[in-house]
């Protein structure tokens, strides 16, 4: 369901039997919830500071080599909210992986 360098990949998928009001069943199929891991478990590989007109898909495209994988750098820095890490030129954001 989920590519491999998906957040959602490793996250458990449980399934639950709904029963409507004419007796009807299905069953419904869902994620667990995803929290933030720890940045215990990561090694910073730079950091990045904010010029006026970055983007985080572009950022994760020069950094890390996919633009789809902003979530990693979200992760990093602990923003719920990807579009916070640009929006002040000057700030810095750290860009990180996994460590293995």
């Amino acid at each position: 369901m989920f590519e491999p360098t998906s957040r959602y990949y490793p996250i458990e998928t449980v399934k639950m039997t709904i029963t409507d009001r004419e007796g009807q069943t299905r069953v419904m199929a869902y994620k667990r919830r995803r929290f933030i891991p720890s940045l215990d478990g990561t090694v910073t590989i730079v950091e990045h500071f904010v010029t006026e007109g970055d983007r985080l898909d572009n950022l994760t495209a020069r950094y890390l080599g996919d633009p789809v994988q902003f979530w990693r750098v979200c992760d990093a820095n602990l923003a719920l909210l990807p579009d916070e890490l640009t929006d002040e030129p000057g700030e810095s954001i750290r860009i990180a992986l996994p460590k293995f």
